[in-house]
């Protein structure tokens, strides 16, 4: 649909920062080169200049007139003038996009190992003639067949998808048959989450081969039947590179230029560049819809993709990729009706997807409670303790199983458990065994107290749990707070903490959110949504953060109302005001109030990934934050673990199993390995 509107799907006109240079004239370029070239050293900036300025139809033009009138190969030329990276940037920025394309997938399948990612991201992003002129190349160039080199290198249901994408058949009609949209959507349905095991092969031929219009009417209607997105349902039923090359396709369908904005991002952030990445994507882009995956960029991390260039490379390597860019996006402008029209998107699947929340930790079978708690003991008598003995029976059961196991310790030894397991553990690995045994609402009232005793406060934790737990979940959790310490939450909370951000811990720990649908009462529903987008309005209009009253009205809406409801009014927030409440609360508010009101936002929209976030800020950079860790690996274990697994994974990478390996050790590490459920 075009934004603003409901109905037809929005078609991208797609725009590059790359065009013709008028008034072009390829031999006084050729010449200019030349002398750029010759003599002690290279001017490289000319170079740079020159070849960031004219089209690659144009560059083709320039190759020609050099070898005209100098009787050399530019390319030959240029590699040998220039070096490392910025090199490898303009000589990529020489080759016609078909020649580039068949050298990328050449270097991804030959050599030691395979570099699947790059396979992915350009044939699940190319259209047909683009695949042709790519195989066609790839012929000329290396005298060989590219779908027996790629069938060579690949296996199993990822090799039979790739086949297929090299084949570049998909319909590209433009007609719809409804008829066939509902027969593709319950056949995708039927393949997956309906039945046990999957059926890849008519996931590759529907995913495959039908028309992009076609397939984005597929999705929506496969929401309707499945409850659940067709990426969840792809994460669900998949794995491995063939999970990854059909979530790339199903991106592809929904917005190329979201796909590659995501591809840019993670090619830059953390320590390191993935330069080859960098470098395919703004080279193979830069022609057709840099503007667009600039503005999907921004709208996804708050940040211009030219600041993050300007950020994160240098020298004339630099220079070359900020010209590619384009230009730098006001940071508090709006939306362009490409990201306008995908931000209106996320949230409508947010609204329309009931997650499958999945757990990594389920009920061991054949338990026996007295059995286990004999076994603990046995594992702490005498000289040293069996560590491997005691993770082995905790982390393999479920809370209410560990609660029977207490209590057996107890009826059957006359001992309590808990403090035997302190007295014979340390450290991390103490603080999450205790973590596991304590119930949930017990683990979460410990860590409020954790996150406000002693000097400073740990306002991300208490965001955290308040933010996240359901009506019941803080009720319990207050109960168990006044037992354990004799003084109520609420009380501890407004004695650490103060001002806006008080209230609105407070507002929360009264575990009053409305629930239930947003259809439900549909005319005070609507009313309800007209007034929040009224108040958003005024807020992106005039937005002081110190107002007090805009603060407590802002407070009232997001605390109070259900995430269902919430999920359709900022949605159509972006539709009246062209802007997104996310932006809003980061560009206009400040400090711990900015933390909360944000995370409520992340939540409401996707509360996996907002815990996925979270555990990759407790892991990243030196040093861990295992509080946060223990927290959110004990809290949601029983819950949706594999979920934020599989968002940790789309967002970063890299798994949470390999974070987890790679920043701890020993019996901790083994005790988290367990509950994060395995590698992805």
């Amino acid at each position: 649909m075009t934004h603003g509107s409901r109905g037809k799907p929005y078609e991208a006109v797609f725009r590059g920062t790359i065009t013709d240079a008028p008034d072009f004239d390829p031999t006084a370029d050729a010449e200019a080169l030349y002398s750029a070239m010759k003599g002690i050293g290279s001017d490289k900036e000319a170079i740079l200049d020159l070849v960031t300025s004219r089209s690659n139809a144009q560059r083709q033009e320039i190759i020609a007139a050099y070898k005209s009138n100098f009787g050399q190969d530019l390319i030959d030329d240029l590699k040998y003038e220039l070096t490392g990276k910025f090199e490898r940037l303009i000589v990529s920025l020489m080759r016609t996009p078909a020649y580039h394309d068949a050298k990328e997938i050449h270097d991804a399948i030959t050599g030691a190992g395979t570099n699947e990612r790059c396979l992915i991201e350009v044939l699940a992003s190319r259209n047909n003639k683009q695949i042709h002129d790519m195989v066609a190349a790839y012929k000329d160039a290396y005298g060989r067949d590219l779908e027996e080199d790629v069938i060579a290198d690949t296996s199993g249901h990822f090799k039979k998808m790739l086949v297929v994408l090299l084949q570049g058949t998909r319909d590209e009609s433009g007609v719809v048959d409804a008829d066939l949209v509902q027969q593709d959507a319950q056949d995708l349905y039927a393949a997956g989450e309906e039945q046990w095991g999957t059926d890849e092969a008519k996931f590759i031929m529907i995913l495959g081969n039908r028309s992009v219009t076609h397939l984005r009417m597929v999705f929506d209607e496969y929401e309707k039947i499945a409850e659940m997105s067709i990426e969840d349902s792809i994460k669900n039923e998949l794995s491995g590179d063939f999970e990854r090359l059909m979530l790339a396709v199903v991106q592809c369908i929904r917005s190329v230029p979201m796909f590659f904005a995501k591809r840019l991002y993670k090619s830059m952030k953390g320590l390191g560049t993935a330069d080859n990445t960098l470098i395919r994507i703004m080279i193979s882009r830069s022609e057709i819809d840099m503007l667009d995956i600039r503005e999907c960029f921004r709208l996804r991390y708050e940040k211009s993709l030219y600041n993050m260039i300007k950020d994160d490379t240098s020298g004339d390597y630099k220079r070359t990729l900020l010209n590619l860019c384009g230009g730098d996006d006001d940071l508090a402008g709006e939306f362009f009706p490409e990201a306008a029209q995908i931000a209106y998107k996320m949230w409508e699947l947010s609204a329309m997807t009931r997650v499958q929340l999945r757990p990594t930790v389920r009920p061991a079978p054949n338990f026996d409670p007295a059995a286990d708690a004999q076994a603990l003991r046995k594992a702490m008598k005498g000289f040293g303790t069996d560590e491997d003995a005691i993770i082995d029976i905790v982390a393999w059961r479920s809370n209410a199983q560990r609660q029977e196991i207490r209590q057996a310790f107890k009826s059957l030894l006359g001992r309590d458990l808990m403090k035997d397991l302190k007295s014979e553990l340390s450290k991390n690995l103490e603080r999450l065994i205790i973590g596991l045994m304590l119930t949930p609402a017990e683990f979460d009232a410990k860590m409020m107290r954790k996150a406000m005793e002693g000097a400073g406060t740990d306002e991300h934790a208490l965001i955290e749990i308040l933010v996240t737990r359901s009506n019941q979940e803080i009720h319990a959790m207050n109960a168990a707070y006044q037992g354990a310490y004799k003084k109520s939450l609420e009380d501890a909370i407004q004695s650490d903490t103060s001002g806006h951000f008080c209230r609105i811990l407070v507002s929360l720990v009264q575990g009053a959110r409305e629930e239930g649908l947003a259809d439900v009462e549909r005319a005070n529903a609507d009313a309800q949504v007209t007034e929040c987008i009224l108040f958003f309005t005024e807020l992106a209009d005039a937005c002081n953060a110190d107002s007090d009253d805009m603060v407590m009205k802002f407070m009232s809406i997001l605390c109070t109302r259900s995430f269902p409801h919430l999920r359709k009014v900022f949605q159509e927030f972006v539709k009246c005001s062209n802007k997104d409440i996310e932006q809003i609360i980061k560009k206009e508010m400040s400090g711990d109030v900015k933390n909360a009101f944000y995370a409520i936002v992340r939540s409401v929209k996707n509360q996996p990934s907002y815990f996925a976030d979270r555990l990759y800020k407790a892991m990243k950079g030196l040093g861990t934050d295992d509080r946060a860790l223990i927290r959110i690996m004990v809290s949601r274990s029983e819950i949706d673990l594999f979920n934020i697994r599989k968002e940790f994974k789309e967002t970063h990478d890299a798994s949470l199993h390999e974070f987890i390996q790679g920043d701890t050790s020993g019996d901790y590490r083994k005790t988290l390995l367990i509950l994060c459920g395995g590698e992805d």
